[in-house]
């Protein structure tokens, strides 16, 4: 999950920064510099001119991630990312008629397919294996029409690059750079690949997914443990289920259920875009609106009700394996909505920014009992209520109780001990450090105006956030650390090594 704090802020200031625009000007002066704009259909854009280089890059966020997907349907989000790329009637395919009605007959035998095999009662086994056939011959005759990867060697044609996409708990996004004389060919591109998708090669992507999760979680101790740690976290909130999804569904779901998706979240009013660099906004709103104009309108989809209810009681999960030691526990806290979300931010600085962290000086430093440490808020998102979370990796001869023990000895030491001034002034002077170090890049400008616009309602919300950071206190933090880091509130999640000659 890409998380939007301070970091995310960086790349507006360093901006300013290069203009050579006073710290009290600011706002002010981003104001004049960039446009919104929300076209009839409700797609918001950004635009933020930067004529350093004849280059341009855009953020496409669609407000639509894991936690809106349906039961039975984990990892659809992230399946229709990989679907974005697979082109649609005009790109990626040399007979979109003839593909169309193999489409057709891959469907209808998948969906028969399915229903037969999910019988629990009379179900006829050799009628299965003889339709499972008749589904894989139907995709093979779909093969002949499909010209692999158009959509991206079209961009790199062009001159893109960095072109890439993400799928997180709570959005979707797309992104790449292009010369700036590629304006309009970006705006066909991009908004083609919204109006129809075609859902070619539907489940050998479906394939290709199982894999990664195979390889990034079931192959991975630490990816099974985080797997059962957020479910564990997370009893009624769809942040328990992981955003590649359970295997079950990755076998399960199918081509309509991708399309259902796309028509009911892909909407104009719950996407925003925002370009950044040698543009105009006379040159490019004209054709924002002629192509993304095109996308048809719809509702926006109806806010997630559920909510994670208080937590009572620790919870833990204990996992025995052959592997190296690992240890993680979270604590829940309010949404990046909450007015003190800033105080969790200078949490995350106080306990986990380098080497001078505190729990790096204690765990790795001092006690040599980690050869990791970390505490940071915003996992595994940050729209709604989530995480304030802690993990450290046990060095070799020593365990998981161990850095667990010592992770409370500093948190009780945030509790009852007075933060020096010295100390707030380190927190504050890294955090506009770390502003001035991102402001090179234009996807990260992108990124920025495109995710404050989002999950703030207002892109200048950015500025705020740094705001509220210099109002922060000691004694807020103490606050904080006081209310949320209880022992009621708390799940923790570790690995105990089976290995010889380790302790369990």
């Amino acid at each position: 999950m890409k998380k939007w704090s301070l970091k995310a802020g960086a790349g507006f200031l360093g901006c300013l920064l290069l203009l050579g625009v006073c710290e009290a000007q600011d706002l002010a002066a981003f104001e004049k510099a960039v446009t919104e704009h929300k076209l009839a259909n409700g797609l918001t854009v950004l635009l933020l001119e930067r004529h350093s280089a004849p280059v341009f890059s855009f953020y496409t966020l669609v407000d639509v991630g894991a936690v809106q997907e349906e039961d039975g349907q984990t990892g659809l989000a992230h399946m229709f990312e990989h679907m974005a790329f697979k082109g649609n009637q005009k790109i990626g395919v040399t007979d979109a008629a003839a593909e169309s009605k193999v489409l057709e007959k891959i469907e209808a035998s998948y969906l028969a397919y399915d229903e037969e095999r999910r019988r629990t009662v009379g179900r006829d086994d050799k009628r299965v294996a003889e339709m499972e056939k008749a589904w894989r011959n139907a995709i093979k005759e779909g093969e002949p029409f499909v010209v692999k990867n158009e959509f991206a060697e079209i961009v790199e044609r062009n001159g893109g690059t960095d072109l890439n996409a993400g799928t997180s708990y709570e959005e979707t996004t797309y992104l790449y750079s292009l010369p700036s004389n590629r304006l309009e060919l970006w705006a066909y591109l991009e908004s083609e690949r919204f109006i129809k998708p075609v859902m070619r090669e539907f489940y050998t992507e479906r394939d290709v997914v199982m894999e990664e999760r195979r390889m990034r979680t079931d192959s991975s101790p630490i990816g099974r443990l985080v797997e059962q740690f957020l479910a564990a976290a997370f009893v009624a909130h769809p942040y328990r289920r992981p955003i590649v999804g359970w295997p079950s569904d990755l076998d399960s779901f199918s081509a309509t259920d991708a399309r259902l998706f796309f028509e009911r979240h892909y909407v104009p009013a719950n996407m925003t875009i925002a370009l950044v660099g040698d543009v105009t906004a006379a040159e490019a709103l004209p054709l924002l609106e002629r192509y993304f104009g095109r996308l048809p309108a719809g509702p926006r989809p109806a806010p997630l009700a559920t909510r994670e209810p208080e937590q009572f009681v620790e919870r833990q999960v204990i996992m025995k394996d052959p592997s190296q030691p690992f240890y993680i526990e979270g604590y829940h806290r309010p949404d990046s909505l909450d007015p003190d979300n800033a105080v969790y931010d200078a949490l995350s600085d106080i306990l986990s920014a380098g080497r001078t962290s505190r729990l790096y000086r204690a765990l790795v430093r001092d006690q040599k009992i980690a050869v990791e440490a970390a505490g940071f808020s915003g996992f595994p998102g940050i729209k709604y209520p989530h995480l304030f979370a802690f993990y450290a990796v046990p060095a070799e001869g020593h365990t998981s109780a161990e850095v667990r023990q010592a992770i409370h000895r500093q948190i009780e030491k945030l509790k009852q001990e007075e933060l020096s001034e010295d100390e707030i002034r380190q927190v504050k002077a890294r955090a506009k450090a770390a502003l001035i170090r991102g402001m090179s890049s234009h996807i990260g400008l992108a990124q920025s105006l495109a995710t404050a616009a989002a999950r703030f309602g207002d892109w200048r919300e950015m500025f705020r956030q740094v705001e509220r950071m210099e109002k922060v206190t000691g004694e807020d933090i103490r606050r904080i650390a006081r209310q949320v880091f209880t022992d009621r509130n708390r799940t923790a999640a570790w690995i105990e090594s089976e290995l010889p000659g380790k302790k369990s």
